[in-house]
């Protein structure tokens, strides 16, 4: 028999409560939103080359380990536990590559895809780097379109989840994503052939 999905007041409430300081809530939430998140951390991992270090459960018990810290914060909703949750994987992931960063920047360099320049393995750390240094930018200019690269690619949300975690149309995130994966890939070109 299948389980049926939580309702979201449900974690919404569980949520707000552990922002409050109600430290059961969270043991409470853990097993409503673990799978969740694994199929995120799954659906980002998958996109990774094959033989990479950092696996789906790992990422999310990484994901745990820093969501403790955010005790007092002030849960809006179950879209906002999950953008939360992108924001975390993306910072994972980039310190993850940062640390196994052997490459010199502009060493062994080619002309990538925004998909390839998204995926954190020990032979692409610098490319990832590069996109994140693109996307910082990006965030100044237009934090929503930042938001949609950070929510899908990252945080590896569908276009409806995200639309949902922004409060805009797909049409919107849509539009957003092609507009982002280009002025991005523009980016990191620029970025590369000031490098070499």
């Amino acid at each position: 028999m299948a389980s049926t999905p939580t309702p979201s007041h449900h974690i919404t409430q569980l949520l707000r409560a552990w922002g409050e300081g109600d430290q059961s809530a969270l043991e409470h939430l853990t097993p409503l939103v673990y799978q969740e998140l694994h199929s995120l951390a799954r659906r980002r991992m998958s996109r990774e080359n094959e033989g990479h270090t950092l696996q789906a459960t790992a990422l999310i018990h990484e994901v745990y380990l820093r969501l403790v810290e955010f005790q007092s914060v002030r849960w809006q909703d179950r879209a906002h536990f999950f953008a939360v949750c992108a924001r975390l994987m993306r910072r994972i992931l980039i310190d993850f590559a940062r640390s196994h960063d052997s490459l010199k920047r502009g060493g062994n360099s080619r002309k990538v895809t925004l998909e390839e320049g998204l995926v954190v393995s020990a032979d692409v750390p610098a490319q990832l780097l590069d996109l994140e240094e693109a996307l910082t930018k990006l965030a100044q200019e237009d934090p929503r379109k930042s938001n949609v690269v950070e929510l899908r690619f990252f945080g590896g949300l569908t276009v409806k989840e995200t639309a949902e975690v922004l409060k805009v149309s797909s049409d919107t995130v849509m539009r957003d994503w092609s507009v982002a994966r280009a002025w991005l890939l523009r980016e990191m070109d620029e970025r590369r052939g000031h490098a070499t």
